[in-house]
């Protein structure tokens, strides 16, 4: 068996975290089994999932991770103490640079670097991008392969000269497809929604770069404008208080609730008019492709990338400079729309485009053997 270290920073519900668990799942753990290393103490979303699955736990402090060095020294320690691992694969973007050095000294020939997203919050300022810039290089020299979950995120990370695997954030597609049809409008154990109510979720961490904020500023527009709605937030993170502080106190309680960090994301969907994604950036984010999986509609920023969109006709984009009036009006013609695909040519375009977690997973064991 081959066992796989995946450095990550924690394992909870997030886009690149469950692209990773869906891969664990489905991959062939007769001759591959994943680790992780994380950095942090606290009890994350897919420990007991993780060790049920015979995967092993090894945890840094967070006090470590913020200085690179130690972070490294730390890591490289943990690497020679718990051999043999056959592969070393990271999920932190530019950090993956240091942990690529780390599995360089600790003797692991194979060692992956995978891009989930097409910006970063230090990208603005001077040592942010002294820090981007020199972490690339280490990329460079350290990975023996690279893995992006789009050609967007390829280029961010790993610049136009290397051309990087990709291996799209794919689903398990079956829990998926055929949950539009199985509507229950007592699902989320609301008195005030009905038959007519128009159901909106924004699904992910709460986090800056999700706007959050927004949705609550459209949510108070389409109270004022007398629509029928209930906006669903579902996710955990450091804006969870402050946003339902917000939404207290702009009296939006009635028509939005949050639904913290759920395991049940199919049932979600399948229950949805709308997804709403107003994020100022995102890689491929996992709910896109769970959402078109779905056949339920999107409503996202123009500053996702364009290849979020697999042609079903689900994914419409509206500028974050747009009035509220602009947004409602797309998404009431998303609504009022008919031309979906089936459940089966949805099924196909997935599988062409990689999206199916069976492709994948034959993607990433051709990696691990050294056959890609």
């Amino acid at each position: 068996m081959k066992r796989i270290l995946h450095v990550v920073g924690s394992m909870n519900r997030a886009g690149a975290e469950s692209m990773v668990m869906n891969l664990y799942r489905a991959i062939d753990k007769q001759e591959y089994q994943f680790d992780f290393a994380y950095f942090t103490e606290d009890i994350c979303d897919f420990d007991d999932e993780i060790t049920a699955l015979g995967g092993k736990i090894y945890r840094i402090p967070k006090k470590y991770s913020k200085n690179s060095i130690i972070r490294t020294v730390k890591l490289f320690k943990l690497i020679k103490d718990n051999k043999p691992f056959h592969a070393v694969h990271c999920h932190q973007l530019f950090s993956n640079g240091f942990h690529l050095i780390a599995a360089y000294l600790a003797g692991i020939k194979l060692r992956i670097a995978h891009s989930h997203n097409t910006s970063d919050v230090n990208s603005k300022s001077l040592i942010g991008k002294v820090y981007q810039s020199f972490s690339k290089k280490l990329i460079s020299n350290f990975a023996t392969n690279y893995i992006a979950c789009g050609i967007e995120a390829g280029k961010f990370l790993f610049g136009e000269k290397k051309a990087p695997l990709f291996i799209p954030n794919a689903v398990d597609v079956d829990n998926f497809i055929n949950v539009k049809e199985k509507r229950d409008i007592t699902f989320f154990n609301r008195n005030t929604i009905n038959e007519r109510t128009i159901i909106i979720s924004q699904i992910g961490r709460l986090m800056p770069v999700k706007n959050v904020e927004f949705s609550l500023d459209f949510a108070d527009y389409l109270i004022k404008k007398d629509v029928d709605f209930h906006l669903n937030i579902v996710g955990d993170g450091i804006l969870a208080q402050k946003l339902k502080k917000l939404a207290s106190e702009k009296e939006l309680n009635e028509h939005v609730s949050f639904l913290g960090v759920r395991s049940d994301i199919n049932h979600i969907l399948g229950n949805t008019d709308l997804l709403l994604m107003p994020s100022f950036h995102e890689g491929f984010p996992v709910i896109l492709v769970e959402s078109q999986t779905a056949g339920i509609p999107a409503l996202i920023s123009n500053r996702i990338s364009k290849e979020v969109d697999l042609g079903l006709n689900l994914v419409h984009f509206s500028s974050l400079e747009d009035n509220f009036e602009r947004w409602e009006k797309i998404m009431k013609n998303i609504l009022s729309s008919s031309e979906y695909k089936t459940n089966k040519q949805r099924h196909e375009v997935l599988k062409s485009h990689g999206f199916d977690i069976n492709v994948s997973v034959k993607r990433l064991e051709n990696v691990y053997n050294g056959k890609s």
